[in-house]
């Protein structure tokens, strides 16, 4: 069983250093058992868990229970929000729901340390100013007030929710198929929270930028689409007719295909996403040193 393991492993590292020599995008299914998939996402739940907590309460996880961390570096930059009273209680919700899924996680695979994460305001201005094209002035700040968080935090669960959609086909274990499905129903209810609250203000201007939320939107939307490099699977709030449910409606509150079913990220896309690298093979964005666990760490091992 193990040489098994480890041919298929070398397979998959041939694979990484072709795509890679050979520029391609890798849209396909990545080779990994089920706890390294599972342990993947929580790369992101340790993303969402200290954004979400430290943005309502001014705190994060190790005031919670250190030990999920398991030593990993606290993260760089995270602060409180301005937040006006009712997103700060539904932030703060959030961020709980995340220790909850942090606990689901490690008690089901056995974790891993929480990697180095940047959430400093820089990192979010470059964000935005890659969506956009150009240096937004002032830079960008996501700890600024109510609608700058929104449309922030509007970068995150999403992420996660098309992720564990891309996950449920390749796992083997009925066990972590049920546990996915809990993950996902829980990170598509924030994400239709956060995209219902963005929609209620989707004609607002962004100040002092002189654009509205709905342009914010779809400009980030259309970046994770570039970065991922795998097609269209996020959309703003308001879009064409051509990518509205069942092309009769702009309306977009939640983003989804053709037949209104979620799109699916793999993690290569994901890593590219949240790198802000638009490849997986180089850390930044909210991972300088890169994401952990074996299918991160074996992206970033080709020379």
């Amino acid at each position: 069983m193990a040489s098994v393991f480890f041919l298929i492993a070398f397979i998959f590292l041939i694979k990484l250093k072709l795509n890679h020599a050979n520029g391609a995008p890798n849209c396909g299914p990545t080779v990994a058992n089920d706890t390294d998939r599972i342990q993947f996402a929580l790369n992101l739940e340790f993303l969402e868990a200290e954004f979400f907590l430290n943005s309502a309460l001014g705190h994060g996880l190790d005031s919670i229970d250190p030990s999920y961390a398991q030593a990993g570096p606290p993260p760089i930059g995270a602060k409180k929000a301005n937040l006006d009273p009712l997103v700060r209680q539904i932030i703060e919700e959030f961020g709980y729901q995340e220790v909850g899924h942090l606990r689901a996680i490690i008690t089901a695979t056995g974790g891993i340390p929480r990697p180095q994460l940047d959430l400093r305001a820089e990192t979010f201005a470059n964000i935005f100013n890659q969506a956009f094209g150009f240096k937004l002035t002032p830079p960008f700040d996501p700890y600024l007030n109510t609608i700058n968080y929104l449309l922030a935090s509007n970068l995150i669960p999403y992420v996660g929710l098309v992720g564990y959609v891309g996950t449920i086909p390749e796992l083997k274990s009925s066990h972590f198929r049920r546990l996915v499905a809990g993950l996902l129903g829980v990170e598509a209810g924030q994400d239709a929270v956060l995209r219902a609250l963005l929609y209620e203000r989707a004609n607002e201007k962004v100040m002092p930028y002189d654009m509205t939320v709905a342009e914010f939107t779809n400009r980030t939307a259309e970046l994770k689409n570039r970065l991922a490099m795998c097609g269209i699977k996020d959309e703003g709030i308001i879009v064409p007719l051509s990518l509205g449910a069942e092309n009769r409606t702009n309306d977009n509150i939640l983003s989804a295909n053709t037949d209104s079913l979620s799109y699916a990220w793999t993690p290569p896309e994901i890593l590219r996403i949240v790198y802000g690298t638009a490849s997986e093979y180089k850390p930044g964005g909210f991972y300088p040193n890169g994401a952990g666990g074996n299918i991160a760490r074996r992206y970033l091992s080709p020379a």
